[in-house]
């Protein structure tokens, strides 16, 4: 049984991983949290924690809050900061055999450009994930994500400053997420994620305010699944690189569906929070639908619910 994905086939280094399943930026930490809990080296990829170029202490509290079905976090991006990521981190990750993406963000395309910059040649670092949901302070704070322009110049950045792969995680608080993946690929990404958190609120009648400390945050987990898996099958139709499927997967059966829908790989997150044995589980229940199914090959599965016949999702 081959379990083996390619997400990089288009770059010199490739990003060979075996198995199609991650965890998610933000959810497993450095992954050396969870060495102890299971074989982390079993999973497909870690991505790490949103990293800045400087360290953050992230927004007020509180960050996180439980909805109906999901869950809603505000957490600013909380990190250390690359140069130490670079000094700690990455002499752990050297010794792994499960590739370690790092997930990056910035305030400015500069700053993009300078973190990759930073990681290139590093030993321990598999490839990037770049996070153009963040606020680009030279447009008033507008996301780099929602405008197609803005999103291929950061991709355009990165990918010029390393040689390492490159993933962009793309914002679903879009109008066209088609058009943007596709500006994105165009400007040099080897492989798309799909997707990050929707914006949203929750309010405390008896005190009478938001939630949250800085009113809004981002709605992961089981709510956003069906949102995701559409937008995972729009864009993985749409681009001739590879695709990761993020929003909501909690069960092998889930992972699977964005799989069929496209999905090369997927991200497992939130999920992680309630078991932290999430992504473990996802795997075994993947090895045996193909077991129980006869499928030789995960790959024979990417893309197969795509139907040529509706190729816009018109209703």
């Amino acid at each position: 049984m081959n379990l083996s994905v390619q997400l990089a086939p288009q770059n010199k280094h490739g990003l060979q991983l075996r198995n199609p399943v991650m965890v998610a930026s933000g959810t497993f930490g450095y992954g050396m949290e969870y060495v102890g809990i299971f074989d982390i080296q079993r999973l497909g990829a870690i991505v790490c924690k949103g990293t800045t170029l400087k360290p953050r202490q992230g927004n007020p509290q509180p960050r996180l809050v439980e909805v109906e079905a999901g869950l809603l976090n505000s957490i600013g991006l909380e990190n250390i900061g690359i140069n130490a990521l670079v000094k700690d981190m990455t002499p752990v990750w050297a010794q792994w055999q499960v590739p370690v993406v790092v997930n990056i963000a910035g305030e400015s395309i500069g700053e993009y450009a300078e973190i990759a910059r930073i990681l290139a040649g590093k030993k321990g670092i598999a490839g990037i994930e770049v996070n153009i949901s963040c606020p680009n302070v030279d447009s008033g704070g507008m996301e780099f994500g929602v405008d197609a322009i803005t999103a291929a110049e950061v991709t355009r950045a990165v990918r010029q400053s390393t040689g390492l792969p490159v993933i962009v995680k793309l914002s679903p608080n879009v109008t066209d997420i088609v058009k943007i993946a596709a500006a994105v690929a165009e400007a040099g990404a080897d492989a798309l994620c799909l997707i990050n958190t929707l914006r949203g609120m929750a309010i405390d009648i008896k005190r009478r305010r938001p939630v949250l400390g800085n009113v809004r945050g981002g709605l992961s987990g089981p709510a956003v699944k069906p949102v995701a898996l559409y937008m995972t099958y729009q864009v993985a139709h749409a681009v001739k690189i590879p695709v990761i499927g993020c929003g909501g997967i909690s069960s092998g059966q889930d992972a699977l569906e964005f799989i069929m829908a496209g999905a090369t790989a997927v991200q497992v997150g939130t999920a992680t929070f309630r078991n932290p044995c999430a992504a473990l589980n996802i795997l075994e229940e993947i090895e045996q639908f193909m077991e129980d199914e006869g499928i030789r090959d995960i790959n024979a599965l990417v893309g197969v619910a795509h139907r040529q016949s509706n190729p816009s999702g018109s209703q």
